[in-house]
């Protein structure tokens, strides 16, 4: 029995739309292939202008609603409007599906869904003390009700920096830091002055001989510059349902709860958003925090009964809200719940304040560039009669059963000893894995057995 050993790596996960990095628009103009975004031009520049309209804050109480027939590029367009909108902007693709089977009250949920596609970037100026250690002595004494115990009571350090070397007697809470993280000579350090929190940044490059080991698996550092003494920015940023959850946690502390746990409270009370609402708006005007609306994506949303509706449309006009991105396939259909027929679905008064992009099918240029750059991001190597066949494919029954046929023709050509699919290999896969239109065939011609 023979076994292959399959060599540690990073972590590799292909996603569906792991491959788009922006909108790929210059100056206005959508670039025929760019940012891993292939035709769609038109749809490209509409996304572009409402990218400036959100960064110059002209997007308030209103959305927008992308149209398309399945597998023209929905969800990757508003990937695109979050990518482009920054790194660290927040973007939650959700189902409208989902809504109905969540724990959750709708309402909530759709909140959640909403203050988890809002950023709130936060920056915070603290006086740090930072050097190499290159002396530490830490001073034990007894514990106050232990008297067989030490702990740290004190402690002298010696801090160097490129310009400066200086002594420093600590208090207990420092020292006591000191301890608990195991810091020793060679290491560089920070030193909250408010808190007394130590972080360690790693061992020095330039640490003492002494200090050295022929194998080390701490994290080398420079020795810092400037002054020992000196006010460091900290950029942090979280969403506002994560300061919602924080907040609720620490205002919900309890006696009962510290002992025994306590339910962690799946809803959160309107009152605990406001406070939090109003301690953000607090940070924006003092210059602390800047707020970074982010982008929901929702799928499907002609899946969504007129209370969705009336609370999403609600939502859009509050002060702070994401890009709100619907999308649906439907062209006249009833409105969830109710016998009223209305566009995609939607009620009437919230078209209203949608900006609605149309996504048209992709042409045969367009699925031929799509599948080569999907190949690449799944490292699948083509030949060029595979690409024209799977081209075909893609036009003859869907793009996504195309894309999908990319990995286990792979698979079928390494069973051949070769790395490099051919149109044969994407055959034999095409006849393993069939396409809808094949498979209700297959079964319309079992249906006369069928128990009617």
């Amino acid at each position: 029995m023979s076994s292959r050993i399959v060599p540690l790596g990073r972590f590799e996960r292909v996603g569906a739309h792991s491959h788009i990095k922006g909108l790929g628009v210059k100056d206005g103009k959508a670039l025929p292939i760019a940012d891993g975004m292939v035709g769609q031009v038109e749809a490209r520049e509409a996304a572009a202008i409402i990218v400036e309209m959100v960064k110059r804050g002209k997007m308030a109480g209103r959305g927008v609603l992308l149209v398309g027939p399945p597998g023209s590029g929905k969800t990757a367009l508003a990937s695109a409007m979050a990518k482009e909108l920054g790194e660290d902007v927040p973007f939650l693709a959700i189902s409208a599906s989902e809504v109905y089977s969540s724990e959750l009250k709708k309402s909530e949920f759709i909140m959640q869904a909403l203050r988890k596609a809002i950023g709130v970037r936060i920056r915070e100026v603290r006086k740090v003390y930072e050097g190499m250690v290159t002396e530490l002595d830490i001073k034990t004494g007894r514990h106050p009700y232990n008297p067989y115990q030490q702990i740290p009571v004190g402690a002298r350090i010696r801090l160097k920096t490129k310009v400066e070397e200086k002594t420093f007697n600590v208090d207990e809470t420092v020292a006591m830091e000191l301890a608990a993280k195991g810091i020793q000579v060679g290491d560089v350090i920070w030193i909250d002055a408010e808190t007394g929190r130590v972080t360690r940044l790693g061992k020095c490059e330039e640490a003492p001989e002494e200090h050295k080991y022929d194998i080390e698996v701490a994290h080398k550092v420079p020795l810092p510059s400037g002054l020992i003494s000196k006010e460091k920015e900290f950029v942090h940023t979280v969403t506002l349902h994560q300061l919602d959850v924080a907040y609720a946690r620490s205002a919900s502390s309890s006696l009962f709860n510290i002992l025994f746990g306590g339910r962690e409270e799946k809803e959160i009370p309107p009152e605990e958003r406001q406070r939090v609402d109003k301690m953000v708006k607090e940070w924006v005007d003092e210059g602390r925090a800047e707020i970074i609306p982010g982008v929901l994506f929702i799928d499907d949303v002609h899946m969504l009964d007129l209370e969705a509706f009336a609370y999403l449309g609600r939502a859009m006009e509050s002060e702070l809200a994401p890009i709100i991105v619907l999308a649906t396939n439907r062209g006249i259909a009833k409105i969830r719940g109710t016998d009223v027929e209305a566009p995609h679905g939607i009620p009437l008064d919230l078209l209203d304040r949608l900006l609605i992009i149309k996504m048209k099918p992709y042409t045969e240029d367009e699925v031929r560039e799509i599948i080569k750059v999907r190949s690449r991001e799944e490292s699948v190597e083509l030949s060029n009669d595979a690409i024209e066949y799977l081209t075909k494919v893609g036009l003859e029954t869907s793009l996504r059963y195309a894309v999908q046929l990319l990995a286990p023709s792979l698979e079928i050509a390494k069973l051949q000893g070769r790395n490099n699919v051919t149109s044969d290999d994407v055959k034999k896969a095409q006849e393993m894995f069939i396409d809808v239109k094949r498979s209700v065939s297959y079964l319309k011609s079992y249906e006369e057995k069928f128990l009617k």
